[in-house]
């Protein structure tokens, strides 16, 4: 009999989905305190924002919330900023 070795891959988690889960379940931070800022093609500046507590889900590599009783899906790759209204704190800033 053989045994098959299979190499165990180490998938890491999108950095963002990170700072995400972080915000809403690590218990110090409130959503409502930040602002997410993303990538919308027609928009003034292609650019719109909500604020994070709007959030409704959180995939693997999106989020999802609710605008006009329409859920919409926001790919991470579209997250240009997430900062604290309160302190001016940049979470993340995509460069």
């Amino acid at each position: 009999m053989y045994l098959l070795k299979v190499k165990c891959f180490d998938f890491k988690m999108h950095p963002l989905k990170n700072i995400l889960n972080k915000l809403f379940w690590g218990g110090k931070e409130k959503p409502e305190d930040y602002k997410i800022v993303y990538i919308h093609r027609g928009a003034p500046g292609n650019l719109k924002s909500l604020n994070a507590s709007c959030i409704t889900k959180i995939g693997k590599s999106w989020f999802s919330f609710k605008d006009n009783e329409e859920e919409k899906i926001i790919p991470f790759h579209r997250v240009t900023l997430i900062v604290n209204l309160k302190t001016g704190e940049y979470l993340w800033r995509k460069l």
